[in-house]
């Protein structure tokens, strides 16, 4: 039974390499010796262009250089970002010049706003108190300027014959330098 068994795979098996021998001759035999060289042109092509991306991501990583991923606002701790800026709160009370002096010590400034959705986002976020930001002016009859001395454009009106600016409920106020009050630093977010 077993010399019976094998006899019967053997052919089998031989029928099957029979059979697949002459599809693979007609197959060859049907195939265009250019169209044949064409395939073996693009399979040449794209290996190569393979090979060179693979070399030149090789390359980056070794020399340091990397893909741009995407940035994410990270600022230091109990500072909130918002856009590409990080705000300070302060839970302190000082006078302006004081306050100031306190954003300085933290590599940033009293706030400065360049958008109506900042200063939205400080009014909101600053809470039931008044708060000093980086608006000031010489006197009542000259213009309000940052602390870096760029000249304030008066998008929004501030209120008050002070010469220091303060972010209210109910917008921006003015008062006078020595006033106490709660403060908010803001600087670039270099973090990312």
């Amino acid at each position: 039974m077993d010399n019976l068994k094998s006899d019967f795979t053997t052919s089998h098996c031989l029928q099957v390499v029979e059979i697949g021998e002459k599809l693979q001759g007609k197959c060859l035999r049907n195939v265009c010796p250019a169209r044949l060289s064409c395939y073996c042109v693009i399979i040449f092509f794209f290996t190569v262009a393979t090979i060179a991306v693979c070399a030149t991501l090789l390359l980056r990583v070794r020399s340091g250089i990397e893909y741009h991923r995407p940035c994410y606002a990270t600022c230091p701790r109990e500072w909130i970002g918002f856009g590409s800026k990080c705000f300070y709160f302060s839970e302190d009370i000082r006078n302006w010049t004081s306050s100031q002096t306190s954003c300085m010590a933290l590599e940033a400034h009293l706030a400065k706003f360049e958008s109506l959705e900042e200063l939205n986002f400080m009014k909101r976020y600053k809470g039931p108190s008044d708060h000093w930001i980086g608006l000031h002016r010489k006197s009542a009859h000259h213009p309000w300027k940052w602390t870096d001395n760029t000249e304030y454009n008066s998008s929004v009106l501030t209120r008050g014959e002070g010469e220091c600016a303060y972010l209210s409920d109910s917008g921006i106020s003015s008062a006078r330098d020595y006033t106490p009050k709660k403060w908010i630093c803001s600087k670039s977010n270099r973090y990312t």
